[in-house]
């Protein structure tokens, strides 16, 4: 089966430490110092308490399925999902190296980085096994 094409991610100042990681195989969310929460997507203010006292973190890349959509009608059909991230945020990712029909909900994943088409390590999840 074909490959997707993976578009390029678009950097900006609070993004960049992120995707600086990436390339060393890192993936880092953000905590704050405040509230104790942590959270996706990256910004320096905390959108739980406003607050600027957050650090960027190693996170641990383990998960469980959300919900999901498998997208059959594309080219190459793709499964989009929110993660539940083992720290507690959720994010909007790809479901990769799986079979399509078995996806479930409360699934464990775990992180894997796909090469973007400019070189970028994106984050997506793959069944946990």
């Amino acid at each position: 089966m074909a490959e997707r094409i993976i578009p390029d991610p678009n950097p900006n100042p609070e993004t960049e430490v992120f995707w600086e990681a990436t390339k060393g195989g890192r993936f880092m969310l953000r905590y704050c110092g405040d509230c104790g929460k942590t959270h996706w997507y990256p910004r320096a203010i905390c959108p739980h308490c406003f607050s600027d006292s957050s650090e960027w973190r190693r996170a641990s890349g383990r998960g469980k399925i959300y919900t999901y959509s498998v997208m059959r009608r594309a080219a190459v059909p793709y499964a989009i999902a929110y993660v539940t991230l083992e720290e507690g945020p959720r994010m909007i990712t790809n479901l990769v190296d799986c079979v399509l029909d078995e996806l479930a909900v409360g699934q464990d994943v775990e992180l894997v980085f796909k090469q973007s088409e400019g070189g970028y390590a994106v984050p997506m999840f793959k069944p946990a096994g």
